[in-house]
């Protein structure tokens, strides 16, 4: 156990044997691996680079593509087509066809595109939100969350993208963690228990392959397990932190969601910001390649997080062979992704960075999309012809749905709820009116959407919600902000809240009070 709270740096001792090894999800296929022998066989050096790089559109364009022949694009927290406004569906799908027609003009190899569709897509304006991981944990369906991750999947594909970063699989053991929302909960078991149906709702359920054949049909997207591993349990909760506990600890409480993500066929993995015991896990050979990989048997693409690999010690955003040599083989690569590749080429010439190790990042990147059958579909507006508008009817039911399920109560003091609805309710507080706080970090932009209602449209705010219900049973409902109301009311809810913000904790709840005896003594709290 010494050894284990003490090992530090990127040869972190890890103990490979003491992991899981699970169910493998999909056979070995020889016809699909032959297809991949084939393609790198008539690949240039820069092009194999260019697969490890995944670039943000709102620093590419689809000339570049030309030029540069990345595998990979993603949409930041606060990142569109063309820059980092808020645009329509319509040019979502304009941009995801003309980078895949310029990657096919190119290189030959269509580019794939990724966003952080954690609980919706939510930089787009319209689509359905839907509650957090913490509240899809406190609800504990694996069904709910399954039909939770078709929903998102469909709205994500609408779009002509390819790619969620979720479901996030970090065990939250400390509420001082910004990001502990974007949790199941504090437990691993139902962690474990949601993980891969989570996956499956993404992805689809793995069917019966077809040798050479792609698995994920249309209006499903590639999910992504992350962060591998132990984000959750960093000291303090600091974001980006260090996790400090034995190998065994870290297995069973912080990786206990990735045997059922492997098992349901995840097709990608992310690494996490944080370290374990000092070393980073960007660069960590142990547990990304000696235990993920080889251990875990997981042969698709481990995906390095917003700069990720910038932490590690000699690196920089541009330039990190420390990365890939440890198995990361593909880049997020946030602010200098022309600087990376240029660099990345010019690793592999001298040796610093294997020429295997390079094949064998870029394999598992064609394996995947060949997979995902990207070689074989048409363009991203033709796949989307059909799937659900953003926002459909039957999403936004289901969002109502996982809402009702997965609200806590905390307290009910002398039995003051159910409350009359035909009451005179005042209603107080900072989160009674703002959509964008009630729905948390990841809405609209990364650190939530608050203040801004006009921009969720079909949306109810909580204030909403109760002047719907009072009105219809006669009573009558009142937002105070300052607290002063016109009319005395018989009851108030205060609804309090603070901005969502992923790196630091962020809290919301419900206080309600009888005011006068027509309604009832005591109090009660819900979150």
């Amino acid at each position: 156990m010494a050894l284990a709270l003490t090992a530090g740096g990127a040869g972190a001792a890890v103990r490979p044997d003491i992991w899981p090894v699970p169910a493998r999800a999909l056979a070995a296929d020889p016809v699909l691996e032959a297809r991949i022998d084939a393609l790198l066989a008539r690949m240039t050096l820069e092009e194999k680079v260019g697969q490890t790089i995944m670039a943000d559109v709102a620093e590419v364009t689809p000339d570049d593509l030309a030029r540069w022949p990345l595998g990979a694009l993603f949409a930041g927290g606060n990142s569109s087509p063309g820059g980092t406004g808020l645009v329509p569906r319509e040019r979502w799908l304009a941009a995801a066809d003309a980078y895949h027609a310029a990657s096919l003009a190119g290189s030959g190899i269509p580019v794939i595109w990724g966003t952080d569709a954690v609980h919706g897509h939510n930089r787009l304006i319209g689509a359905t939100v839907f509650p957090h991981n913490i509240a899809l944990g406190a609800a504990g369906d694996p069904d709910l969350v399954r039909r939770v991750g078709r929903a998102i999947a469909a709205e994500v594909a609408a779009t002509g993208l390819d790619w969620s970063f979720g479901p996030t699989l970090a065990v939250a053991r400390d509420a001082r963690w910004g990001r502990a929302y974007e949790s199941f909960g504090s437990d691993p078991a139902l962690v474990a228990r949601l993980a891969g149906a989570a996956v499956e709702g993404l992805q689809g359920p793995v069917e019966p392959h077809v040798p050479g054949r792609d698995f994920l049909k249309d209006g499903r997207v590639i999910a992504t397990a992350k962060h591998f591993i132990g984000d959750g349990g960093t000291t303090k909760g600091i974001d980006r932190g260090d996790t400090q506990l034995p190998e065994v600890v870290l297995r069973d409480i912080h990786g206990a969601g990735y045997p059922p993500a492997l098992t349901a066929g995840v097709q990608t993995v992310m690494a996490s910001f944080s370290s374990w015991n000092g070393a980073a896990l960007h660069g960590h050979h142990g547990l990304l390649t000696r235990v993920l990989k080889q251990r875990m048997g997981f042969d698709g693409i481990l995906l390095g997080d917003w700069d990720g690999h910038a932490a590690l010690p000699g690196c920089t955003p541009g330039s990190c062979p420390a990365a890939m040599n440890a198995g990361l083989d593909m880049f997020m690569a946030a602010t200098d992704w022309r600087g990376l590749f240029q660099d990345t080429v010019r690793r592999v010439q001298t040796g610093d960075i294997p020429a295997a190790r390079l094949e064998d990042a870029v394999r598992r990147i064609l394996r995947v999309k060949i997979r995902y059958g990207l070689f074989e579909k048409p363009a991203p507006s033709l796949r989307a012809a059909g799937l659900p508008e953003p926002g459909a009817a039957a999403h936004r039911a289901l969002a109502r749905e996982a809402v009702r399920r997965s609200l806590v109560l905390l307290k009910n003091e002398d039995g003051l709820l159910p409350l009359r609805a035909d009451l005179r309710v005042g209603v107080v507080g900072p989160g009674a009116d703002d959509i964008g706080m009630q729905s948390g970090g990841w809405t609209l932009d990364w650190q939530g959407g608050t203040g801004r209602n006009h921009l969720f449209p079909g949306a109810t705010s909580i204030f909403g919600g109760i002047a719907q219900a009072v009105a219809r049973a006669g009573g009558s409902a009142e937002l105070a902000p300052d607290g002063r109301f016109a009319t005395r009311p018989d009851v108030v809810i205060a609804v309090f809240g603070e901005p969502p913000m992923p790196r630091w904790p962020a809290t919301a709840r419900i206080w309600i009070s009888a005011a006068t005896t027509r309604a009832g003594a005591g109090r009660c709290w819900t979150r």
